[in-house]
């Protein structure tokens, strides 16, 4: 099993700014890793960078859309330029939108799939050259345990989901024989202000609160996972579970699930204005 350094290894993080990303580049800095930050927030980027810098890390970031090409150029460049190569990519930034599909719209598909599934196949074929120059290169595509099952008023985050999963297991085969290695990582429900930032929330959630895992394990469970020369890990038991859950009895899961669809069929619709 590969034994992996992550001190002074060159690491690009897309979807840095807040949750798994966040939390992930600053394990990698407490692990003495080179960075260089992606998202849209500035801000939160330079006071990222700033205590990654604190902590004795290299930290650079630019602010941008991963799915916006100009972005994604933006991030090989400086790789290519200031580093000569890439060690570890980390494809973390994620969006998602809550409604049932017959409520939503193209755009809010368009939208999820760009930023989720396009721009972390686009960004990887862009450092590919970049990664075979490194040290001990890897891939970190970071999915869901929605990827593996799809539930109901997330329908287009499940489509993106799959799709990573499915391009993951076949990178991970082609680049074998080059010494790149892929890992996807599906996590359960995590603590993070992600359903503070969806695309559009237009139905109200019939499975009420759920236990969440917190960004800090998922990103200590990368970073060990990256160590060890793991191909996949779910970080949430709970998750890990629900996966299992559906291999094992999935005529069980669709029936609970088709309970909460029903609840939530029930419900009125959310009045307030779509999330921007």
């Amino acid at each position: 099993m590969v034994r992996r350094t992550l001190r002074d290894r060159r690491v690009v993080i897309t979807g840095a700014s807040s949750g798994i990303g966040r939390h992930l580049a600053l394990e990698l800095a407490d692990r003495g890793a080179r960075l260089l930050l992606s998202a849209r927030r500035r801000e939160l980027l330079h006071s990222l960078a700033e205590e990654c810098r604190a902590r004795g890390a290299a930290a650079e970031y630019i602010a941008g859309d991963v799915a916006d090409e100009a972005c994604r150029a933006d991030l090989a460049a400086f790789a290519r330029d200031r580093w000569g190569g890439i060690d570890m990519l980390v494809n973390n930034a994620g969006v998602s939108a809550h409604a049932c599909f017959a409520d939503s719209d193209e755009s809010t598909l368009r939208r999820i799939m760009e930023v989720n599934f396009f721009a972390a196949a686009e960004l990887t074929r862009r450092a590919l050259p970049l990664l075979a120059a490194g040290r001990q290169p890897a891939i970190v595509n970071v999915g869901s345990v929605l990827g593996h099952r799809g539930v109901p008023l997330t329908s287009e985050y499940c489509a993106s989901k799959f799709a990573l999963r499915g391009w993951s297991e076949a990178l991970r085969v082609e680049l074998a024989p080059r010494g790149i290695d892929v890992l996807l990582v599906s996590p359960g429900t995590t603590d993070t202000d992600f359903f503070a930032h969806l695309i559009a929330d237009k139905a109200q959630r019939p499975w009420g609160a759920t236990p969440s895992i917190s960004p800090a394990v998922v990103a200590r469970q990368i970073a060990g996972a990256l160590q060890r020369g793991r191909r996949e890990i779910f970080p949430n038991w709970r998750g890990r579970g629900f996966v299992l859950a559906n291999r094992l009895t999935p005529s069980l899961v669709d029936r609970v699930l088709l309970r909460l669809a029903k609840r939530a069929a029930r419900q009125p619709p959310k009045t307030s204005p779509d999330c921007t």
